[in-house]
């Protein structure tokens, strides 16, 4: 309704803007008494019936065009278009009620005096066709919010008359354009009839060139409105999506190639979204630097030699516990227990290379570079025991801390790998876990991984026994925590 009514206000204005112009534009004067009926009731009363007219049929091709929006339900494939369309449909009635009076007017006039034609018909036309251009561009303008969700429905045909170029050059040729065209004509008029003075020529010239200036001017600011708008709505959400927020969309109200920079936008960012959440997914697999690793640069087979140290750690008892509890309740009591885990592996710099059942070996200084990967392990190592204890004290874990030179890269098939780390120190590690079963608090490492440690945490530990571990023909001195 308030569309309708919009449209309205803009015809009468350019009825009003028709009557100036008459009384300007050079040729037979019109405001006499011969011509009273046609100004006084023919005028009026055609005014009259086209606004009642336009207003009702405005409001019911409006409505039932939209009339899924009004019920609040998503348009079908035909009701989109329909909407798509509606701007074209509401500058048709105004077409056909500004043709209605260019042949009622000028056959009025006509019947009076024929040389009245061309000043009557020129005059209508003009200003028919620049209120008709700017009754659409309203309407395009004004209903946006049911062209977005028309759009929203699927991928409807395009129905619209112009593009970015045929909108702006429809700016042009109505605010321009059509004036400068009338201009000549009255140039020429002048100049076929000399009995046009100076100074009523110069009346036609400055009414002219001042609708133009006003028309040209609110034909300009709708069409840049129309082209600023979406591309604001881009560069805002582009701003928003820099700050990380990938779940930013647009709403897509344009049917030219602005809104296919609109709907192009939002596959940029669901493509976006999609890739962090595989990235997500990628680092929940095999942790975090290893993905950003494998993204960073192409990962191919084969490793390097780099200093690390690694825990193993392995939950005590898991058989009975499995034998003895719903399986359930074991699940829930593992994911808490490597919830503690993967925490502070996370927190000191490492990160869990694998899960083995109800064990999991973690890896410091691969792929990541750290200044004191052992100290780093048994920092960690002596804080996952402390949070067990408080955390899950109905489970037990022993480990096995070990440091040392290991080959760490890609190992596998060339069609599926993993990254990993191989070496002495694994060994170690693993037999250290075993072992430390056996011993009061369950925590054991070697020397070497001690030595390698900076001096602060190296201080928390003391050394014991030294032992040959199962597989192994090196000794190793064991070392535990201080209490």
């Amino acid at each position: 309704m308030l569309l309708t009514v919009s449209l309205l206000v803009t015809n009468l204005v350019g009825f009003v803007v028709v009557g100036a112009l008459i009384a300007v534009v050079p040729g037979p004067e019109l405001l006499t008494r011969e011509f009273l009926f046609v100004n006084a009731v023919l005028g009026p009363a055609y005014l009259v019936a086209a606004t009642v007219v336009g207003l009702v049929w405005g409001t019911l091709r409006a409505l039932r065009g939209l009339r899924w929006a009004v019920e609040g339900r998503a348009p079908t494939r035909e009701e989109a278009a329909a909407a798509l369309s509606m701007p074209w449909k509401l500058t048709r009635i105004q077409i056909v009620l500004w043709l209605g009076g260019l042949v009622v007017f000028t056959t009025a006039y006509a019947m009076v005096d024929p040389e009245t034609i061309p000043k009557v018909s020129l005059t209508i036309a003009m200003s028919g066709t620049t209120i008709c251009a700017f009754g659409y561009l309203l309407a395009e303008f004004a209903l946006r919010p049911a062209a977005a969700r028309a759009l929203e429905a699927g991928d409807p045909r395009r129905v619209r008359i112009a593009g970015v170029t045929g909108r702006n050059v429809l700016a042009w040729l109505l605010g321009t354009g059509v004036p400068v065209t009338g201009l000549i004509l009255v140039a020429l008029f002048s100049l076929l009839h000399e009995e046009a003075s100076p100074r009523q020529l110069a009346k036609s010239i400055l009414a002219i060139g001042g609708a133009t200036l006003v028309f040209g001017l609110l034909l300009t600011l709708l069409g840049v409105a129309a082209t600023v708008a979406p591309i604001r709505s881009v560069r805002a959400a582009m701003t928003e999506v820099e700050k990380g927020h990938l779940g930013t969309r647009i709403q897509v109200y344009d049917g030219t190639e602005l809104g296919e920079l609109q709907s192009g936008f939002n596959r940029m960012a669901e493509g976006l979204a999609e890739r962090e959440r595989i990235r997500d997914l990628f680092g929940l697999h095999v942790g975090h630097e290893v993905a950003e690793a494998a993204i960073a640069r192409n990962p191919e087979l084969g490793g390097e030699e780099r200093e690390v140290a690694v825990f193993f750690i392995d939950l005590v008892g898991s058989t009975q516990l499995a034998a003895s509890r719903p399986p359930q309740q074991v699940v829930d009591l593992l994911n808490r227990f490597f919830d503690v885990v993967v925490d502070e592996v996370d927190r000191h710099g490492g990160f869990v290379n694998k899960f083995e059942g109800d064990a999991a070996l973690a890896i410091f200084g691969a792929p990541a570079d750290l200044d004191d990967p052992a100290g780093s392990a048994l920092a960690a190592v002596r804080r996952i025991q402390q949070r067990l204890r408080a955390e899950v004290p109905d489970c037990d874990a022993a480990v096995g801390v070990a440091a040392g030179t290991a080959v760490a890269g890609n190992i596998g098939a060339r069609k599926r790998f993993e990254y990993t780390v191989i070496g002495d120190p694994v060994n170690e590690a693993a037999r250290l876990s075993e072992l430390a079963k056996t011993v009061p608090g369950a925590v054991l490492a070697s020397d070497r991984a001690v030595a390698a440690a900076g001096a602060a945490e190296a201080a928390r530990w003391t050394l014991g026994d030294t032992v040959t571990l199962r597989g192994r023909s090196a000794q190793t001195r064991l070392a535990t925590p201080l209490p």
